[in-house]
């Protein structure tokens, strides 16, 4: 274990503590600094509540609440979730008895989270990871994630209704989205429209919400792209693990460092996977 760096000195070996718990999937990077803060965290036995203090992952024994992390080769997934599922990261079941994606995750012996949160009826890209840096960065705002839906709208989008989504919209509880990154009409009937919409934002339920301000609620929501990643080739629930092109995407854009790797990385699960193609289309599947 190493301590905080000194001024003029050469930098300390090994990575910070708070950044190997994110590593770790404990927690984000902040959260890392609050459990070593509140003395949560012993690196070979010992209690660290300093943040300057740096560890080498692949010899000291780093514990929380005195349970040792395991820094496990970094997993990257993408998974096409289906309507009616739970996107939380307890399994195999939430409190209400609904299926979570963990449960989809067959053959897989890696625990992983989702990067944020798709509503329980929301259809569509989830990624999933135990690589707890990246995560909180591609769902923390000032990053400006680029997330892209199918909203299908009850009724029709007139030009005004277009624009008002497009700049942005006052939520019932004050907060005003962004401007949208795009917004163009995909198919359109006397009683509903289907719209391609890219945001950058990521509030709770955002798409829906919109559609509450302009008086158009949307009645089905797919994602269909998140950080460029797409879920083309997969069926409702199939999932697969990312490819290493696909991953240095998701760093760039979320300005992201290479993580931590401790041990041999393990190759893709005999069972419960399923091999797509993943590109930059983003519209994936029909509308249904």
């Amino acid at each position: 274990m190493s301590g905080r760096d000194s001024g003029g000195s050469p930098p300390a070996a090994g990575v910070r503590l708070q950044k190997v718990l994110a590593r770790a999937g404990v927690s984000s990077r902040r959260g890392g600094e609050a459990l070593i803060t509140a003395g949560r965290v012993r690196v070979n036995d010992r209690v660290v509540t300093e943040l300057g203090v740096r560890v080498d992952p692949a010899v000291d024994r780093v514990t929380v609440d005195g349970q040792e992390i395991a820094l496990e080769a970094p997993v990257y997934l993408v998974m096409n979730k289906p309507d009616g599922v739970v996107c939380s990261a307890e399994g195999p079941k939430d409190d209400r008895g609904r299926p979570t994606v963990l449960s989809l995750l067959h053959g897989i012996s890696e625990r992983v989270y989702p990067v944020g949160r798709l509503d329980f009826h929301t259809r569509g890209v989830l990624l999933l990871t135990n690589d707890g840096e990246l995560a909180a960065r591609l769902t923390h705002p000032r990053h400006k994630v680029p997330k892209t839906y199918h909203a299908k709208f009850q009724g029709q989008l007139e030009p005004p209704v277009l624009d008002a989504l497009m700049q942005g919209v006052t939520l019932e509880d004050g907060t005003h989205t962004r401007p949208l990154s795009e917004l163009s009409i995909v198919k359109e009937t006397q009683t509903n429209t289907w719209a391609q919409l890219t945001l950058t934002q990521g509030l709770y339920r955002q798409v829906r919400r919109m559609g509450e301000a302009v008086g158009r609620p949307v009645l089905k929501l797919i994602r269909v792209s998140f950080a460029g990643i797409t879920a083309d080739g997969l069926r409702d629930g199939e999932w697969r693990r990312l490819r290493e092109d696909e991953v240095e995407q998701l760093r760039m854009v979320a300005g992201a460092a290479t993580p931590v790797r401790r041990g041999r990385r393990r190759g893709p699960p005999k069972g419960g996977q399923t091999h797509g193609k993943s590109g930059g289309n983003s519209r994936s599947g029909p509308l249904r």
